[in-house]
């Protein structure tokens, strides 16, 4: 599973919607944020990191790097 589907597997089970998350990613940064844009990002593998720890945080998660 990449991280594509990692984010929006965690999105559906903590009862969100990508709609949501940008409304909320929005709020935070005062950047806005768009369900098309968000899934995009997804898409094209083009999510930075800071943005990923805001959904990560949004929806009640820490993303850290484990060594293997």
């Amino acid at each position: 599973m990449g991280v594509r589907e990692d984010i929006k597997t965690i999105i559906v089970q903590s009862n969100w919607t990508i709609t949501e998350v940008a409304q909320e990613m929005t709020q935070i940064t005062g950047k806005t944020y768009s369900r098309s844009n968000i899934s995009q990002k997804l898409t094209r593998k083009t999510l930075k990191y800071e943005e990923a720890m805001l959904i990560g945080q949004i929806l009640g998660y820490d993303l850290k790097f484990i060594k293997k």
